[in-house]
């Protein structure tokens, strides 16, 4: 069976015998001054049979040959076609390869994830627990339950990064009463560490998913509240230049070392005051860059130890972030 199967994709060049013997015979046929001898044109009829014959054999051999070592690097292809399709077939291998990594990138990144996540999270439970065995602080149990909310929201986020194309809305956000919003939610922070506030916030329209930009500048107050010591200063402004929209959160506290500010977004960073001050998950600069860079907009810090840090979200006014995660899908599906 596959001889036969064999032979089927040999046929040009049985078409290219048959058409050398037809015109052979033609020429020989047509021309006057050729004596033509029967036997001998059946003679040298034969023996190219038998060449065309063993040339196929040959072709069958090499080519059972080459099936059986098609994996072998070494094994060289019969064919430009068959060249090509080792090429991308090899091509294939390595994209597959790559995918698998990314999968197993993927699958380890949760699993750290969620391995500091419950880490985290039982932190504020055992401190409820030990609130039952005592007289309950009200102050105290709504500090740790807020805890609790703002990991839950982590975590929920978090596990949505993957899924973002399909839980956004692109509206007109107002800087100023999202950051007044802001304050509101962390005012029970703000006064019990004695920490004040100054806005200095236009109102000032931007595009972006109302509800994922509050969690991005939830975040960053988030942080420069567990990074600023009691009775420091936050302040929130605004800016407007030609190319962009500007959001500025500004500190007193700790500060940032100078090493450490081109790894803050990185997943899992916590750098050495997260190692120091064992607050740090890791998580939350870098989910608010990363549902950042999906709405079209991206976060920049500056800081200096025992001095300040700045974190800026910028929007570009050029920049239109429906259209692109449109264009981003358009791409996936095709």
């Amino acid at each position: 069976m596959r001889f036969w199967r064999f032979i089927k994709y040999e046929r040009p060049y049985i078409y290219l015998y048959a058409i050398g013997v037809f015109l052979t015979i033609a020429l020989f046929a047509t021309d006057p001054q050729v004596t033509w001898r029967w036997h001998s044109f059946f003679y040298v009829l034969v023996l190219s049979l038998f060449c065309l014959a063993g040339f196929l054999l040959h072709r069958y051999l090499k080519t059972v040959q080459a099936i059986h070592h098609m994996r072998d690097d070494d094994t060289e292809p019969l064919s430009l076609e068959a060249e090509a399709h080792r090429e991308a077939a090899q091509q294939l291998e390595i994209k597959h390869i790559r995918t698998l990594n990314e999968v197993q990138d993927k699958q380890k990144e949760y699993y750290d994830f969620i391995v500091s996540w419950f880490h985290e999270i039982k932190t504020p439970i055992s401190i409820l627990r030990l609130m039952q065995q005592t007289e309950i602080d009200p102050k105290s149990l709504e500090e740790e339950v807020s805890r609790i909310e703002h990991y839950v929201d982590q975590a929920l986020y978090y596990a949505k990064l993957d899924s973002f194309n399909q839980d956004y809305v692109i509206v007109n956000c107002n800087l100023e009463l999202l950051s007044k919003q802001v304050v509101k939610n962390h005012s029970k922070t703000f006064i019990s560490k004695k920490i004040s506030i100054q806005l200095d916030v236009q109102s000032s329209f931007v595009q972006s998913d109302s509800k994922w930009l509050l969690f991005i500048v939830n975040q960053l107050i988030t942080n420069s509240l567990k990074y600023t010591p009691d009775q420091g200063q936050i302040s929130i402004s605004t800016q407007v230049t030609q190319q962009e929209k500007l959001l500025i959160i500004r500190d007193n506290g700790i500060g940032i070392d100078r090493k450490d500010l081109p790894r803050i977004f990185n997943r899992g960073f916590t750098g050495t005051n997260g190692r120091a001050l064992m607050k740090s998950t890791g998580m939350g600069l870098y989910l608010a860059q990363e549902l950042s860079k999906k709405l079209g907009h991206y976060i920049t810090c500056e800081a200096e130890v025992d001095s300040f840090t700045e974190l800026t979200i910028h929007f570009p006014k050029n920049h239109d972030p429906y259209l692109n995660i449109l264009q981003k899908d358009n791409e996936k599906t095709q």
